[in-house]
């Protein structure tokens, strides 16, 4: 989306300072001028790609559908807006006259600058073998990259990508994710040589193998192949490996072609003094396109110094950059890894080891003169900050030497259980936030300042408002530092709004609103069409208040329930066909067997809610295996889904001696009748046949346990991380009421929980008396909550994988068996 310029004033008299680069530097740069003097220079930003600024760093993500590009935005347009500063996007600067002190964009457009920042960043390596121009050979640097990655995994297929550092392995991790194939190929021996050594490169690389992927290392490539687009990739040993898509993540370097054809001096980067001004003092540089004394920067921490000493400069209190030691805390493919300084043995240095291999830890510090010079961490990356810490301080560690590997709370005097204790140890100038260079001195400014409350700290100093790796470490300080008086504040929905679920379910109601685009106009969402948050929020309580009315938005919906199957760590799906109460027929098992070899899946598990679950499908096959078992009479199981997924039941009084009742019969028909139906959570039923509870029914969100007097209803257990049993709602004589029980509980769930809240943080939340205060007392009042839920199961769509397998190759007709609640129990 590309944003109309926002107009300076007419009249402005002060300094035209005019910033080449939207990204990640240059507006950071523009953020300390204005934390510094807001109305010292009128500033114009020039972007060559046609959006706002978005955090780089967190593009990976986006790739693997865990965040939307909204949620990557660091300054919207309002920011620019709100600060006076005119925007032109979409127009890269073609050329600098440093004579004229002009600027030229691409599209012809001169403006004339009192001083000149250059913020161009870098760009991608591409190795110049044949074949690196084919269509279908993309880089990965910025949001168009992304988008094609994603264009192509929609086609599905085969990736390769070629390069094994922290860009490479995290575009990987997230084609495979969107199910492709995926190969990496690293020239060098071991992955990340940069950041791990060997013994935690082989880690990361059996983990990663694990989940499917293939790395080859010592790969060196030849060729890329293809007639008219990319088919495969060949190495110099001869190895041809196929592929629809080529990923070129080999590397960057600074992007100086502007800076050189100014006639500024260039080296490996602009070159920079101290207060990053170029060889012309009108002009300076900040950045990954900066070289300062011989030395070029890709890590964000040494960015925001260069940032914070170049808007010194700018206001007249100039204070100098100087290089500091960095360290590097990333999650590669969802893998913690840590490392610092210098993890070279030699010259009288000494290893430190602990590696537990089943738990995949590995922890390694190097030690000189009892000082730590460096640090290797994989798999438990928490005492990161801690040893960085101690290496930049140069503190001895004699004292606690035996303990060190062990960690902080190992190597005080007494280990505090109290994590509090940790970040008070800490000195001021430790590193809390990489993503943005916060240390704990600043987050603490910010706190003695005003800030609260963690999403205050984030709003101020930025700390935890990218990657949350350090969110614990944030709110740790804030509990430090306000004796645990730290503010919640109310919970909105997401950022985009400052309602929070309870008041825009009301508001959609009482102002009648009917689309996703009407809540966010009517509400004023910050963002014109909302996250990844909000949109499948915001879905689910238009569902559930205008039942066949409101059409249902796909694209608002999590990538799984999309694809009507659950995504796996290796990029395949898992298929799990419905079956009522848990049984089956000969049909059912011949038609499973024959997907399982037709589609070679490698795996099929009987599941904890009996039924069959089938592994290792690929994206592609997907509609054909949906037909294949429409074609035998199954249903989805809605396994993916925010919606009922199982009813488990015993053989009850049919088989069982001590049986009280038909428990698989009512497991059946009470899943005839509730299947399909959204909810805010995934939620599962179980019936047992007599109190043995052979069903577990007693750590279900609705569990029927039959007694010889009738049965009992329990409602608001979970059998998860956190395992809480159920509470008993009530008790019932007769089938009927347990039915309309079950309905009357599930429709005051789906019209009064907020969306992502199971059944039981929301009975903690309102309360069980609450729950039995609207259900018991007033028969009426159940019967039309009962009512309301068999009305929108009307419009429950009968079947998403025979719609979704409609473009399958052979017709087929999938018979619904929905129970009719209103005949049976009238």
């Amino acid at each position: 989306m590309k944003h109309d310029p926002i107009e300076p004033p007419a009249a402005d008299a002060r300094e035209h300072l005019i910033v080449i680069g939207n990204g990640m530097a240059g507006c950071r740069a523009v953020e300390e001028l204005l934390a510094r003097d807001p109305a010292r220079y009128r500033v114009t930003i020039i972007g060559a790609e046609p959006l706002v600024n978005y955090n780089r760093i967190m593009l990976s993500p986006v790739l693997a559908g865990e965040k939307s590009f909204e949620d990557i935005v660091i300054n919207d347009a309002g920011w620019y807006a709100d600060n006076g500063i005119t925007l032109l996007s979409g127009d890269p600067v073609a050329a600098i006259d440093r004579a004229a002190r002009t600027v030229t964009t691409r599209s012809g457009l001169t403006l004339a600058y009192d001083r000149l920042l250059i913020a161009t960043g870098s760009d991608p390596f591409v190795i110049p073998v044949p074949g690196h121009d084919l269509p279908g050979v993309v880089s990965f640097r910025d949001m168009r990259d992304v988008e094609a990655m994603l264009a192509a995994a929609a086609r599905g297929g085969s990736a390769v990508v070629i390069g094994g550092g922290l860009l490479g392995l995290e575009a990987a991790h997230g084609l495979s994710l969107r199910g492709m194939r995926v190969t990496v190929l690293h020239l060098m021996p071991t992955l990340m040589e940069r950041q791990l050594d060997e013994a935690a490169a082989w880690l990361l690389k059996s983990a990663l193998e694990a989940r499917g992927q293939t790395v080859l290392t010592g790969a060196d490539t030849a060729a890329i192949l293809g007639d008219g687009r990319v088919e495969a990739v060949r190495l110099k040993d001869g190895t041809e490996i196929a592929a629809d898509l080529v990923v070129m993540a080999v590397g960057i370097r600074p992007a100086v072609a502007l800076a050189r054809a100014a006639g500024l001096d260039v080296g490996r980067g602009i070159r920079v003094d101290d207060h990053m001004v170029t060889s012309d003092p009108a002009v300076l540089a900040v950045g990954e396109c900066v070289e300062h004394e011989g030395q070029v920067y890709g890590l964000v921490a040494p960015l925001w110094d260069m940032c914070r000493a170049l808007a010194d400069g700018l206001v007249g209190t100039p204070s100098g950059y100087r290089p500091a030691p960095t360290a590097t805390k990333l999650k590669v493919a969802g893998l913690d890894v840590f490392s610092a300084g210098d993890f070279a043995v030699g010259d009288g240095a000494e290893d430190i080891v602990l590696r537990d291999a089943s738990r995949g830890i590995y922890k390694r510090v190097v030690v000189r003169d009892d000082r730590v010079v460096g640090a290797v961490l994989y798999g438990d990356t928490a005492d990161g900050n801690w040893y960085f810490d101690l290496l930049k301080r140069g503190e001895s560690v004699a004292p606690f030497r035996d303990a060190l590997i062990f960690g902080q709370a190992f190597a005080a005097e007494s280990a505090p259980a109290d994590p509090r204790a940790a970040v008070a140890a800490l000195s001021d100038g430790a590193e809390i936030c990489g993503c943005n260079g916060v240390s704990k001195g600043k987050v603490l400014a910010c706190i003695d300042g005003g800030a609260h409350g963690l999403d205050a700290v984030r709003a101020g100093c930025k700390a935890s408002a990218s990657c949350g790796a350090c969110t614990g470490t944030v709110e740790a300080l804030l509990a430090w530092r306000l004796d645990g008086a730290v503010e919640t504040g109310p919970k909105t929905l997401c950022r985009c709004t400052s309602f929070g679920h309870d008041d825009v379910r009301r508001e959609i109601v009482a102002q009648g609103m009917r689309s996703i685009p009407e809540v966010m106009q009517r509400l004023h969402w910050s963002t014109p069409d909302g996250c990844a948050s909000c949109r499948p929020a915001l879905n689910y309580y238009l569902l559930c208040a205008l039942p066949g009315d409101y059409v249902d938005d796909q694209q608002s919906r999590f990538v799984n329930e999309r694809l009507h199957a659950n995504i796996q760590k290796d990029g395949t799906y898992s298929v799990v066909p419905r079956m009522w109460g848990g049984i089956t027929s000969p049909r059912e098992l011949r038609a499973i067997a024959d997907v399982v070899e037709k589609y070679d899946a490698p795996m099929v598990k009987v599941t904890g809610g009996q039924r069959l679950d089938i592994f290792g499908i690929r994206k592609e096959d997907l509609p054909a295996v949906w037909a294949d078992l429409n074609a035998a009479g199954m249903v989805s199981g809605h396994a993916y889904g925010k919606a009922l997924r199982t009813v488990k039941t015993c053989v009850g009084s049919e088989w069982c001696r001590f049986g009280t009742q038909d428990s698989t019969g009512l497991g059946v028909r009470i899943e005839r009748a509730t299947w399909g139906s959204w909810m805010p959570h995934k939620f599962k039923i179980a019936v047992s046949g007599c109190p043995r509870n052979c069903a577990e029914a007693t750590i279900k969100d609705f569990g029927m346990v039959c007694v010889d007097s009738g049965y009992e209803l329990h409602v608001g257990g979970n059998g998860g991380i956190k395992v809480r049993a159920t509470d008993l709602l009530c008790k019932v004589a007769t089938e009927r009421e347990a039915i309309e029980m079950c309905a009357a509980f599930i429709q005051l769930y789906r019209e009064e929980a907020r969306y992502l809240e199971r059944t039981a943080p929301w009975i903690e939340r309102v309360g069980l008396a609450y729950v039995q205060s609207r259900l018991l007392p007033d028969a009426d009042a159940r019967a039309e909550l009962a009512q309301r839920f068999w009305f929108s199961q009307q419009f429950t769509q009968d079947d998403p994988w025979a719609a979704r397998a409609a473009g399958a190759e052979r017709e087929h007709h999938a018979p619904m068996a929905r129970f009719q609640p209103q005949e049976e129990m009238a």
